[in-house]
This record gives C-alpha cells, sequence and structure tokens, in this order.
C-alpha cells in the first residue's frame, strides 16, 4: 500500500463521519507514510504520534483512534491533525494543540 492509497482509504472512512482529511497535502502525506512505517514495523496502524507498546494495549490507538471523535469534538482535529471538522477543512494553517486523552496506563 502506498501512502496516497491509504489516504484515499482514511479519506473516505472519515468521509462517512463528516470528518475530512487536514488542508495541508504535505502533512497528510507524511502522517500516511508514518503510519505505514508503524504498519511494517508493529504490525498495525499506530498513531504516529503516540509512542507504540504493544498490540493489546495500543488497539486504542490504531488509526483511526478511538479518540478522534471527542478530539474532532473539542478542538476540531483529531490528535495527529489528520482529521479535522468541516470547519477547518480548508484550512492548512489549522493545527490546533489537542490534549492527549489516552489514559497513562496505556502509556506503559
Amino acid at each position: 500500500m502506498t501512502p496516497q492509497s491509504l489516504l484515499k482509504v482514511l479519506k473516505a472512512t472519515a468521509e462517512q463521519k463528516g470528518y475530512f482529511l487536514h488542508a495541508d497535502e504535505e502533512h497528510c502525506l507524511a502522517t500516511a507514510e508514518s503510519l505505514l512505517e508503524n504498519k511494517q514495523r508493529y504490525g498495525y496502524l499506530c498513531c504516529p504520534c503516540r509512542l507504540a507498546t504493544s498490540l493489546d494495549k495500543d488497539k486504542d490507538i490504531i488509526c483511526p483512534c478511538i479518540y478522534r471523535d471527542a478530539d474532532i469534538h473539542e478542538y476540531g482535529a483529531c490528535f495527529c491533525t489528520l482529521f479535522v471538522d468541516a470547519e477547518h477543512r480548508d484550512d492548512p494553517d489549522f493545527f490546533p494543540d489537542v490534549d492527549e486523552r489516552r489514559p497513562p496506563e496505556n502509556m506503559d
């Protein structure tokens, strides 16, 4: 799978929920490349903005992570800013500071 083909899949699943990929295409491409590196490294599409530990502990951060909906609702973007809401879909400069929702016990 290429980063471009992964982005097509992620875009389609995001749009089903009313979300969009970030308008900064370079950012999206770099994030997709990192997701694929993590897939090769760990065997799953772990969020590249978080430290992977094991599949059992990381199920919550497999992209799209379980925190995406709450992050987008509160901040307009997910933690890694790959996904954004409709209000920010055309803003390539929108990179909010999104607080980490992941429980500390999942980060050990």
